[in-house]
């Protein structure tokens, strides 16, 4: 059952704890309301009281929820067992737990009719709502269905399929069996899928017979044949109905459909330890294969139900619209387990937000009465382009919470999503994290009442999180305007256990460099007021002259232009300076001047923001975004650095790419670009 529209505006005028300050509205969650296990915490007064104890006391912290908000089956003995230098954590020992029943049951025990999913096709006002009793029925269904076809507990389970129904149940019936699914993008190529598929052993494939995304059909079911034919270990494929189109059929195909429509609605949960690996992500690095990032069951589970409900403020009877893809960390964090272990109304986004216009996302936001709306800058950046009608023609005043993720938001994107899209209204929330810390790890909330927030920037560490700025020297640096490796020196429940089957490379990725500190790979600088800024990665940051410059400071500046869409900056080989910047420059629809003087202009606002050694003197200039992102909205930056110094032979891993079609455009650009040069000396 839906919460009346007519009355939900009162009860959310009673539930509201909003505090005006200035322009901006910040939200003044009461700790003993929201947080009622302060009790037990001596001194805690205010959310900076409250997160010192969680760093000084964190056995007490994370012991205390943890009993709280999980629902055991067996207690846990002992809260935490961690060494930074081995890489080795385990979180409630002893404890025992399912984690599909923290999601569904519980909540279709209290709420059976509450709205648990709510679809969004590809095709706008085609929605389909899932009650948390339909969801506990699919669930046991998709469960009893894998194990009636030899599924076991342990078993590695790849998970292909659209963002669906069918998909949040494929995961949660896996961890109802204890199966360890793998869920790859639904837009990787099969040499991707193989690569994934042979990695993690995997003997039984989920997936559907095609996905549309934008008005365009991927061939799903004959990607999979593709991969599994290169595969020494699937035995089984599980084949829905998307689209209904006739697919090819293999020896291996089950059709899940049926299979899952025969199975009983009720499978008894599979008793799980507290760290038995709950799924593996593979995440691509700059060298290497693609690397297979472990999560394990309560710590993973408590830290984003902490996450979701704190950091968005969700309040009950929220819609949470999380509009990432389930095949990434924040589709599995925010899309389906957090939202959906705080018994919340979560959206399920199958399309793209530019179809079929660049209204897509706030038709949907009006239709769906959305609350929290979670996004990448890459996606605001990209309507940012497009006229303010396509926001300001819908009813946007659901709203409360504005929030990105994937990199760090620039000024102008902030602005114009607090401004054109939220009103003034509403906070915007810039998270930091990764896959590897499996939740948001620095965000500007929650805080108190009145406590501000600064543009772009993410700020605060969340409850437990105790971030160092370390130097080359390895030591860390306290100071104000200390800039370095952004690590963390104490874990935390839902930090990555290993990756599956190389634990040295675990450590060499991220304890070895910085010993007894966990190395994120991002830098940070502790601004002047002691909030955290991300510079982005550290193979991102140029040493030019000896001077270390972050491209994110650079790409800021060259985005304020107002014939600016978007900018990726990355230092090349320079035989004097050591490094100098190279910026591709994104220009908006419709810009007709003359690039020459773009370029000028932007190089003169460069030297006057920043300085003469940031200017970047060579630009790649395009006037259609065909820069090299992942599906969450990353730059891959290195490619943009390989086509730079003209090494096109030599480009790495690009099988997370959302488009690989720009590689190319991305290559004959620059020959041309080289081209003119050319033309210009001769």
């Amino acid at each position: 059952m839906i919460w009346c529209r007519s009355i939900l505006p009162v009860v959310r005028q009673i539930k509201s704890r909003w505090i005006s300050t200035g322009s901006r509205l910040t939200s003044g969650f009461s700790l003993s309301t929201d947080i009622p296990e302060i009790e037990n915490f001596k001194g805690v007064n205010s959310y900076k009281d409250l997160h010192k104890f969680s760093i000084t006391n964190p056995d007490e912290f994370w012991g205390t929820l943890g009993r709280s908000r999980i629902d055991w089956m067996k207690p846990f003995d002992k809260v935490s067992e961690c060494d930074m230098h081995k890489g080795s954590f385990k979180w409630f020992l002893g404890g025992q737990l399912n984690v599909s029943v923290n999601c569904v049951d519980r909540h279709a025990a209290k709420t059976p009719d509450k709205v648990a999913l709510i679809w969004e096709k590809d095709e706008p006002n085609e929605t389909e709502k899932v009650t948390y009793k339909e969801l506990l029925d699919l669930v046991c269904q998709v469960a009893n269905c894998l194990r009636d076809n030899g599924v076991k507990k342990g078993d590695r389970v790849a998970i292909y399929m659209p963002v669906s129904p069918m998909a949040v149940a494929a995961m949660l019936g896996c961890a109802r069996i204890g199966a360890i699914h793998s869920v790859v993008y639904a837009g990787f190529k099969p040499d991707s899928l193989a690569e994934r598929i042979e990695d993690a052993g995997v003997e039984t494939v989920l997936t559907t017979d095609q996905c549309v995304r934008g008005g365009e059909v991927i061939e799903l079911k004959k990607n999979v044949d593709e991969a599994v034919a290169k595969s020494s270990t699937v035995k089984r494929v599980l084949v829905s109905k998307r689209t209904g189109a006739e697919v090819g059929k293999t020896p291996l195909d089950i059709d899940f459909d049926e299979a899952v429509a025969k199975a009983s609605k009720w499978c008894e949960p599979e008793v799980m330890n507290s760290e038995d690996m709950l799924f593996m992500l593979y995440t691509s690095g700059s060298t290497g294969k693609p690397k297979g990032i472990v999560h394990s069951q309560a710590g993973y589970l408590l830290y984003t139900n902490l996450t979701q409900k704190f950091v968005f403020d969700y309040q009950e009877g929220d819609i949470f619209g999380c509009v990432a893809d389930i095949g990434w960390i924040t589709g599995h964090s925010y899309v389906v387990y957090g939202p959906l272990s705080n018994g919340a109304t979560t959206v399920l986004f199958e399309s793209k937000p530019r179809y079929p216009d660049p209204g897509r996302y706030w038709d949907m936001v009006e239709r769906l009465k959305i609350n929290q709306f979670y996004c990448a800058p890459t996606g605001i950046r990209s309507l940012l382009r497009s006229d303010n009608s396509f926001v300001q023609k819908y009813d946007l005043s659901s709203l409360r919470v504005l929030a990105s993720v994937g990199e760090p938001i620039d000024h102008e994107a902030w602005e114009w999503y607090h401004t054109v899209v939220g009103g003034g209204k509403c906070d915007v929330v810039d998270s930091w994290w990764q896959t590897e810390t499996g939740g948001i790890a620095i965000a500007p909330r929650p805080s108190g009442a009145g406590d501000k927030i600064v543009p772009a920037i993410a700020m605060r560490p969340f409850f437990g999180i105790q971030p160092a700025i370390l130097g080359r020297d390895g030591k860390e640096d306290t100071s104000l305007g200390a800039n370095g490796a952004c690590c963390i020196k104490y874990p935390w429940p839902s930090i990555a256990r290993t990756i599956y089957g190389d634990h040295e490379r675990f450590l060499e990725t991220y304890f070895n460099k910085y010993p007894g500190y966990y190395f994120s790979g991002d830098g940070v600088r502790l601004n002047q007021e002691g909030y955290y800024q991300l510079t982005g990665r550290m193979d991102d940051v140029m040493s030019i002259s000896g001077i270390r410059q972050g491209s994110a400071e650079v790409e800021d500046v060259i985005d304020e232009h107002p014939d600016v869409s978007e900018s990726a900056v990355v230092g090349i080989p320079h035989e004097i300076k050591g490094e100098e910047p190279f910026a591709y420059v994104i220009t908006k629809q419709g810009v007709t001047g003359d690039i020459e003087q773009l370029k000028t202009d932007l190089q003169h606002k460069v030297r006057e923001r920043i300085a003469g050694f940031a200017v970047p003197r060579q630009m790649f200039f395009a006037d259609e975004d065909i820069l090299p992102k992942t599906r969450s909205g990353k730059i891959m930056r290195r490619i943009l650095r390989k086509i730079a110094v003209d090494e096109f032979e030599e480009l790495g891993d690009t099988s997370t790419l959302a488009e690989p079609a720009v590689v190319e455009k991305l290559i004959q650009g620059r020959i041309l670009m080289k081209q003119k040069i050319e033309d210009k000396k001769n």
